[in-house]
């Protein structure tokens, strides 16, 4: 059915007719594969088989090259393939135990209303329609099977997706919950966090001590120099020259010669690094080293020059406080689970009940604000998670709330207003087809386990093997 699709939606009117969704069965379960039975067939569903010549006719008929599905079998395009035809027969065996049909004359009108087939009065010209089959190598029998297929197919889609319409009072009540106003009170919880400045040596310690396994980090002795062609070749451009002598020191490493070795005889001055560590502060080249840390001894490309280094020494330890560097980051940690543990705090008493009107007025002090919100996709200050539980919440509720920068706000909701809904409005009729589409979607995704667990799908392995070396 896929396949079919793909090649109806090349004709001039498949923007009219093609506007089924049909449940994908290309990665769906499909029971075991047989490595048995009779070739000839190459799957089963339930108790019909599928014959490997119907798979072949299928694949005939479904406008891909032979050059597209031999360059692809690699990429599983003969299972892909084979589950659209075992889909459409699944399908086929769904309309027919649901006995949907659909008459001559209703065919026949809806081939004759549509609009590419009718002239300047809206009448049914037959020139129109055979110029069409002629110019999309159709026969009208063809074409009409087609139309007949997708109609047969979109009754049992209307079938299964019956009775999905929301009810027009509960659409309405959910378009006037989500565009209501909020009016809300916030404040932004970072100037109640204790400063990253404000912690102690004393506290600095404890964490560490507390924290040590996941803080002890491997530190590095090494030396290195940094080759260019101006400390290389002496020239300031990069020359066939300046990549030899690249290829030569990588022979010397490979023939087992050392560091000191390779540095004297190039008469180049290294750089010496003691106890280094990857700090906030990027040190481009040092930190390079340290991340190709696993190989001791070696030459590596840093962009425009290169990198020859000698680790001496590996060894791991906690952090070294007298290292400023360090000992900022060391507070920056301590500062985030501060700030963590007060947001938590906060959220505990929010649930306890222990905010009110008092507390929170006291913690917001004068930071205070006021701000209205006009849906709940009004993001312009709280993040889309944030206003869905602002707007499930009761007048006069606390939560808490965050931005699209991750900070963390308190937030009273004062109260909210229900707005007039125009029912010609684009934006309702978009809202209230989107209820239609997403109810109806959640019933054709349970109809989807269910068709996988009512048909039984095997595959003949061998069969499917024997169409691929016919690609090969």
């Amino acid at each position: 059915m896929i396949s079919s699709f793909r090649n109806f939606a090349k004709s001039k009117i498949a923007g009219v007719f093609v506007f089924i969704i049909i449940i994908p069965f290309v990665f769906w379960g499909m029971g075991n594969m047989f490595n048995s039975g009779e070739i000839n067939n190459i799957a089963k569903i339930s108790k019909k088989n599928i014959s490997t010549q119907d798979f072949m006719n299928y694949l005939n008929n479904s406008d891909i090259s032979e050059k597209i599905i031999k360059e692809n079998l690699d990429k599983n395009i003969i299972e892909e393939l084979l589950s659209g035809l075992v889909s459409k027969n699944i399908l086929d065996l769904e309309i027919e135990n649901f006995n949907i049909s659909i008459s001559e004359l209703i065919l026949s009108q809806k081939i004759k209303s549509n609009k590419i087939f009718l002239d300047e009065k809206n009448v049914f010209q037959r020139v129109k329609y055979e110029k069409f089959l002629l110019s999309n190598n159709l026969s009208a029998v063809m074409f009409e099977q087609q139309i007949k297929n997708l109609e047969l197919k979109k009754n049992l889609f209307d079938l299964i997706g019956g009775g999905t319409v929301s009810p027009e009072l509960l659409t309405k009540n959910i378009y006037e919950d989500e565009n209501k106003t909020l009016e809300l009170e916030f404040f932004d919880l970072n100037s109640l966090y204790k400063k990253k400045e404000d912690f102690t040596d004393d506290e600095i310690e404890e964490f560490i001590k507390e924290n040590e396994y996941q803080l002890k980090k491997e530190y590095i002795d090494f030396k290195y120099v940094e080759l260019n062609p101006k400390n290389l070749v002496g020239l300031d451009e990069y020359n066939q020259k300046f990549f030899d002598e690249i290829d030569k020191i990588e022979n010397k490493i490979s023939d087992g010669q050392d560091f000191n070795t390779i540095i004297n005889e190039l008469n180049l001055i290294t750089k010496n690094v003691k106890e280094f560590i990857p700090t906030s502060v990027k040190k481009e080249e040092e930190d390079k080293i340290y991340s190709m840390r696993n190989s001791s001894f070696d030459l590596i490309d840093n962009g425009n020059n290169f990198l020859l280094f000698n680790i001496s020494k590996k060894y791991n330890r906690i952090p070294d406080l007298n290292n400023l560097q360090i000992k900022d980051d060391i507070k920056y940690l301590i500062y985030e689970k501060n700030k963590s543990s007060y947001v938590e705090r906060i959220l505990i008493e929010i649930q306890d009940k222990k905010i009110d009107d008092i507390k929170f007025a006291e913690m917001g002090n004068n930071n205070i604000e006021k701000i209205y919100i006009d849906s709940i996709n009004d993001d312009k200050k709280f993040n889309n998670n944030s206003l869905k539980i602002l707007y499930s919440l009761p007048k006069n509720s606390f939560a808490l709330a965050s931005d699209k920068e991750n900070n963390i706000y308190l937030v009273k909701k004062i109260g909210s207003k229900i707005n007039k809904i125009n029912e010609k409005n684009d934006k309702y009729l978009k809202f209230f087809d989107e209820q239609i589409s997403f109810k109806k979607n959640e019933i054709l995704s349970e109809y989807d386990k269910f068709l996988t667990d009512k048909y039984q799908v095997e595959l003949n392995e061998k069969s499917i093997d024997i169409v691929k070396n016919y690609f090969k």
